[in-house]
């Protein structure tokens, strides 16, 4: 029985009367006038979601839905009758009528009460058990067709007077044995003597879910619905009796471990009075430690309340093993320990150039702040942050500085993290509670200055248990990392002297507030010539000693390592390259371990032995005969590529159409560049008859792979000049900027890599915005050998360059149409024939 909803009406000093009156006891002849009152032929109907209302019973609901509040006002106006039924699940927001209850209540609404947070509540009292028919009505709320259902048993019969009896006896056995009722409880059930009320009101403050009291209400003899009460209350009373019995045990066990703990107080005392010490072995073994531990004074003083505390504690206490491991951590962690700084520059140098080709910018950066550690002799650690395509070496550089400076390495990786407690730590209240994963490195790295890598620090996600990414605002804030506060340490901590690197792909998905917190350096992918440089030096030597060879026995030419960089890998970095020799090295491994061969001479001819066909073909740009065809280049996170916009125009009604899995921003630049070309046709000799009775469809292969962007701004103007000019594009330019309505070329990325994909295609000239003029000096002279990068400020420049001056057609015998044409078009146009959806 439900202790809070029986009596929740019970004050402590009422006597019984009080409580008798509290519980709404119907007289015999309102029972009757209940039993006879007509039901209308059709009902509201309003949903519970958690109860179920029996006859005669009086219920406080909370209204919730809208749709249930407009039911409440409509029929509180009314006849205030509405028709009770209980919905399946309670998971459900929006039931519809297979989700609800065949059998309900027909109920009175009592009260209508406004709530002060706005909410509604209404008080309504059961009359009598309905049978749902058909629903007429969902919207805004259910109405439907009822019946009224009538009981099969007289209230005067010997059967129910046995049940109610036992009813009676097994209710007033649990007020008894409940903690929380009232000895007054009893009383009042014991003047309950309507059977009928009886069976419904406890039925309704069963502690038993949704359908076990919806098959009491359904019942249709109430003989079979007194059993099923039986029933329930013999359950619950079992389960009171087993949880007596479980405290009793607990009572037993709780006063066994006091005993305990009192005689080991006693017999600690007795041994401080012999003079046998302050505890065991282990409590002075962790005091020795603490003695030797160079702590701050906050640590030290925590240190020592928690070992008295820990000296208190019985060994066997579940609190002893968390004071104990808190206590370890404390002493595990390199509060004041440091390793010294190796601060030679020219042997800093040294060491950054023997394990990576350029990378001059990092390089450098290293080297300023050894410089200003050497002069200065203390100084915050900058936070870096190296960001660029996957495979140019932005993890390797963290392991690569750690020599420079002479420091112990700690690596966390930050991918898929999406817990706050993985940077803070679990409060110390979690079972197995840890601290964070940043002091978990330096108890790993055992000093105070390691450098600490946070790899893929773009990859960091949040969920419902916090924003790591949040939580990393005060790691990587110079100004107060040295006070940072694990919630499981609950000290302060200080991270000043530690040098973090993170690494990312991709900067837009780092949190700007955390993003202003590093200092960013860009690593852009390599030319041909490092490419080919880091395999000589650094790849071919690490895939020769792992698989078992040595320089005598195998040999990369010149041509080989160029061959695989152009015609078997397309990347920005080395990774995969490294693999691709890693595949020629087995395969000659294998010979040699075979006795098939005992030295090789790997030259370019020699790789398709091993490797297969050439994959990527160093292809010149499309040569194309027609018109509308025009060469851009894109940047991707593997590197650059060159990127073929196509333009095609064919008798329609104007329409534009975009296709090649475009993103919103690129669609927008072909938005652009059409109302662009359309308002200076009269310049470019365009007909207006090109705008109106011809459609225009712009498609980017592949189609299967996603673009977006406004880089192609100027490639798709010069497309559609060329489709509505007839003059074709010349097939040894290629482009890239961004374009704006007044014809002006705005800047774009990834200058370095899609300057490296025009020369890889064959690009004899490479158009520019003008702003990206200093981007194209930091690429170095020999990755521009045969290219000729030009640089424009307007749209006007751009369509002088890249197209032919002969034309295959005069466009206005082009795009001239008979009017007979012209009028079906526009016939069509006003009819709607040819109004179909384009693709956007």
């Amino acid at each position: 029985m439900n202790e809070n909803e029986l009596f929740d009406l019970l004050d402590d000093d009422e006597g019984p009367n009080d409580l008798e009156q509290q519980i709404p006891l119907p007289t015999p002849d309102e029972e009757v006038k209940m039993k006879q009152s007509e039901v209308p032929d059709e009902l509201p109907i309003l949903v519970l979601r958690n109860t179920v209302l029996f006859p005669g019973v009086v219920l406080p609901i909370t209204v919730g839905r809208d749709a249930s509040l407009q039911l409440v006002r409509e029929a509180f106006e009314d006849d205030r009758l509405i028709g009770v039924v209980a919905q399946k699940s309670a998971d459900i927001d929006k039931p519809d009528p297979g989700d609800l209850y065949p059998v309900g209540t027909v109920a009175e609404i009592l009260k209508l009460i406004k709530m002060p947070d706005g909410s509604r509540s209404i008080v309504i009292q059961g009359k009598r058990r309905i049978a749902v028919e058909e629903y007429t009505q969902q919207e805004p709320y259910f109405r439907a067709k009822v019946n009224a259902l009538e009981s099969s048993a007289d209230s005067e019969d010997v059967e129910i007077q046995a049940r109610i009896r036992s009813i009676k006896e097994l209710a007033i056995q649990i007020v008894h044995k409940a903690p929380n009722l009232p000895s007054e409880a009893a009383d009042a059930i014991e003047n309950i003597e309507s059977p009928a009320f009886l069976i419904h009101f406890i039925a309704s403050n069963l502690q038993a879910d949704v359908s076990r009291k919806q098959d009491i209400l359904s019942a249709s003899d109430l003989v079979e619905r007194a059993d099923l009460v039986l029933k329930q209350l013999q359950e619950e009373l079992q389960v009171l009796e087993l949880s007596e019995e479980i405290r009793t045990r607990v009572r037993s066990d709780v006063d066994e471990q006091q005993r305990e703990y009192l005689l080991r107080q006693q017999l600690k005392a007795i041994q401080e009075e012999l003079g046998d010490g302050e505890g065991d072995a282990e409590i002075q073994e962790l005091r020795k430690r603490a003695r030797k531990k160079d702590l701050p004074e906050e640590a030290r003083e925590t240190l020592n309340r928690e070992l008295d505390r820990l000296a208190r504690t019985n060994p066997a206490a579940p609190d002893y093993a968390v004071t104990r491991n808190y206590v370890d951590w404390i002493l595990d962690l390199p509060w004041n320990t440091y390793s010294e700084d190796q601060l030679d520059i020219s042997h800093a140098e040294t060491v950054l150039d023997e394990d990576h080709y350029g990378l001059e910018d990092v390089k450098e950066r290293i080297l300023e702040y050894l410089a200003v550690l050497k002069l200065k002799g203390d100084m915050k650690a900058p936070i870096l942050c190296l960001h660029g395509p996957p495979g140019v070496g932005k993890t390797s550089l963290g392991q690569s500085i750690a020599r420079a400076l002479d420091r112990e390495f700690v690596r966390m990786s930050l991918g898929g993290v999406r817990d706050e407690a993985e940077i803070r730590g679990h409060r110390r209240t979690y079972v197995g509670a840890l601290p964070g994963r940043v002091l978990q490195g330096l108890k790993k790295a055992g000093t105070n200055n390691p450098v600490f890598m946070l790899d893929e620090v773009d990859k960091l996600d949040s969920g419902f248990r916090g924003d790591p990414s949040s939580a990393l605002l005060e790691v990587l804030d110079p100004e107060q990392n040295d006070q940072f506060n694990d919630h499981y340490l609950e000290l302060d901590y200080d991270l000043s002297k530690v040098l973090f690197v993170a690494t990312a792909n991709y900067v837009d998905r780092i949190p700007a507030p955390l993003r202003d917190r590093m200092e960013m350096i860009e690593i852009t992918g390599y030319t041909q010539n490092e490419k080919l440089q880091i395999a000589k030096q650094y790849l071919v030597p690490r895939q020769v000693e792992r698989n078992g060879l040595n320089d005598e026995k195998i040999k990369f030419e010149d041509d080989a390592i160029s061959l695989m960089i152009d015609g078997y890998t397309r990347e920005s970095g080395v990774r995969q390259l490294e693999r691709t020799i890693g595949a020629v090295t087995r395969g000659v491994a294998k010979k040699v371990a075979t006795d098939d061969a005992v030295t090789a001479d790997i030259h370019d001819d020699d790789l398709e032995e091993y490797l297969g066909a050439r994959k990527y073909f160093s292809e010149v740009a499309e040569r194309t005969e027609v018109p509308g065809v025009a060469t851009g280049l894109a940047w991707t996170p593997t590197g650059g590529d060159i990127l073929f916009i196509e333009a095609s125009l064919s008798k329609g009604q104007g329409r534009m159409t975009l296709t090649g899995q475009l993103g919103d921003v690129m669609k927008e630049s072909g938005q652009a560049a059409l109302s662009y070309v359309k308002a200076r046709s009269d310049e470019l000799g365009i007909p207006q008859d090109a705008f109106r009775y011809w459609d225009l469809h712009v498609h980017v292969p592949a189609g299967a792979v996603p673009k977006d962007g406004p880089s192609a701004g100027i490639t798709m103007i010069s497309a559609l000049v060329s489709a509505y000019t007839q003059r074709r594009v010349k097939h040894t330019v290629a482009m890239t900027g961004e374009i704006t309505l007044r014809g002006l070329v705005l800047p774009v990325g990834g200058i370095k890599e899609k300057v490296l994909a025009a020369k890889r295609a064959g690009i004899n000239q490479v158009i520019l915005p003008k702003k990206n003029e200093k981007d194209v000096k930091e690429i170095t002279g020999e990755a521009l050998d045969g290219i000729d990068v030009t640089y424009v400020e307007r749209v006007d420049q751009v369509i002088d360059l890249v197209l032919e001056d002969e034309q295959i057609e005069d466009p206005a015998e082009f795009f001239a149409l008979p009017e007979s044409e012209k009028q079906i078009i526009q016939q069509n146009n006003r009819s709607g024939v040819m109004d179909e959806p384009s693709v956007n």
